[in-house]
């Protein structure tokens, strides 16, 4: 089974003021390099007069990670933004912290403050998951087993994805590898051996992170 993973949900972003300089974090799930690289492009593209485009990402294939100062010095805004990442251990996703320069400089420590920040919020406007690798199981039963068979499911754990009603009931859901033996069991013994969960694949699922 492919190893559990933090993400974040959706695109999303959030801003603040620092000494009138105006700090927009944005931040998006991707999947690729490519799509990392025209999620930047799009934030160049609509922020092109602000003083700084910052980048940073991190991507699970290939442990990919790259950032970008964007004309700050260095060490003081891209690193900060993937220090951010690297630290809440967030996969498939890119910040873009765009800054619009309010005339006072905030010196080193400043700067390593202010695009932390960026990152976090943004982070957190995204919404960090956990992406849990699942079993996808299906089972058939019949009408008079229906009842019992499908509230074991949530009961142990698992969550129910779809239900077909035939001549008999075909209930498909996913499941944490580790809970499924248990729940097999608890068929067998609700069904006297006669309904057992079958494995279909896999599949990530996301769950909260609470923070």
């Amino acid at each position: 089974m492919t190893k559990d993973y933090k993400t974040v949900l959706k695109s999303a972003k959030d801003e603040f003021v620092e000494k009138r300089s105006r700090f927009i974090g944005y931040c998006t799930p991707v999947e690729s390099e490519k799509a990392a690289v025209d999620f930047i492009n799009e934030k160049r593209s609509e922020h092109w007069n602000a003083a700084h485009n910052v980048y940073a990402y991190s991507l699970r294939e290939g442990n990919i990670k790259r950032y970008s100062d964007d004309g700050e010095p260095s060490g003081t805004a891209g690193m900060p933004v993937l220090d951010v990442i690297l630290k809440q251990d967030i996969f498939d996703v890119c910040v873009v912290v765009t800054r619009y320069f309010g005339g006072t400089l905030l010196g080193t420590g400043g700067l390593v403050r202010a695009y932390s920040h960026a990152a976090k919020i943004a982070l957190d406007a995204s919404e960090i998951v956990m992406m849990q690798s699942c079993l996808l199981c299906e089972l058939r039963c019949t009408y008079n087993q229906y009842g019992k068979v499908s509230s074991l499911i949530p009961e142990s754990g698992g969550t129910p994805d779809d239900t077909v009603f035939e001549s008999d009931v075909l209930i498909k859901f996913h499941i944490k590898p580790d809970l499924l033996p248990a729940l097999n069991k608890s068929f067998a013994d609700a069904t006297s051996g006669e309904v057992q969960a079958q494995v279909k694949g896999e599949s990530f699922f996301s769950v909260p992170v609470s923070s």
